[in-house]
């Protein structure tokens, strides 16, 4: 009996120890990202599919663009999937990341309330503003180093205003879908991204009021943490993802990726087709 159960005690041992040398031996890797591929659903989609083609786990870091580079400053996240370009240059120039590429585009959207009234319907997005800076009408800004609120920001610039003040002006330091609450609780003003919007659904009397203007389009992008400045990143999984995502697999699967049925984000790293 005493046999038996020492036996016993040493293959639960042994299986524990087999199990702890893979887990330590497991690819992962850790994305930091965007709110608006995480709130839309699209990280959930893609993710499953890359960890089938590759076997490499993703940890996803979702936060403002703004603070997702900063943790490639830092060396916490391996990968980027972010959506400010002027910021990314900049983090290239400075040598925390490189090979950059362009993996898909949607747009920013101007919603608002129903009655609209600053009438920014149909406006351009600077006009838009411009008009709503006048009426004083109640505007939610994400305030949070974002690249929605980068975009926010060179809009306000490109008309003349510089950033606004007053109490109109609300900056929350918030993730996207928490300004649209905001927004849609005070009947407020507030720019979006289109993916973000299509998968929320506490509108109340929230409706889109500029769109399809040529500066409203949202690049996104994907960089790789530079190992000549953090040598402990996972740079063989970090190019995996790179290569996948920008790759036949992962364009399709971006794609083919839909809310209520509509398209949310257009790839562009490869031909359609290919």
């Amino acid at each position: 009996m005493r046999l038996t159960h020492s036996w016993c005690c040493r293959g639960l041992l042994l299986g524990w120890l087999l199990w702890l040398g893979a887990v330590a031996h497991a690819q992962t890797l850790v994305l930091a990202s965007t709110t608006s591929t995480e709130q839309s659903g699209l990280l959930r989609y893609l993710l499953p599919q890359f960890r089938q083609a590759t076997g490499i786990d993703v940890k996803v870091v979702a936060l403002g663009t703004g603070q997702a580079l900063d943790m490639a400053r830092r060396g916490d996240a391996d990968v980027l999937l972010v959506h400010d370009p002027q910021g990314e240059a900049r983090l290239v120039a400075e040598g925390f990341a490189l090979d950059r590429r362009e993996v898909m585009r949607n747009d920013y959207l101007l919603v608002g309330p129903r009655a609209d009234p600053a009438g920014a319907r149909g406006a351009d997005i600077v006009q838009a503003l411009q008009r709503v800076a006048a009426a004083q009408a109640p505007f939610v800004s994400r305030g949070d180093r974002s690249g929605t609120h980068a975009a926010e920001e060179r809009f306000w610039h490109w008309g003349g205003s510089g950033r606004p003040a007053g109490r109109w002006y609300r900056a929350c330091g918030c993730g996207m879908g928490q300004a649209l609450n905001i927004a849609a609780a005070g009947n407020a003003y507030v720019l979006t991204d289109r993916a973000t919007w299509m998968s929320f659904r506490n509108r109340q009397g929230l409706e889109v009021l500029v769109e399809g203007d040529e500066r409203l389009l949202n690049p996104y992008s994907v960089l790789r943490v530079d190992p000549a400045r953090h040598p402990h990143v996972r740079q063989a999984e970090a190019r995996a993802f790179v290569d996948w995502l920008t790759g036949t697999q992962g364009q399709r699967a971006i794609a083919r990726f839909r809310i209520d049925g509509q398209t949310v984000f257009v790839p562009v790293a490869i031909a359609p087709g290919s």
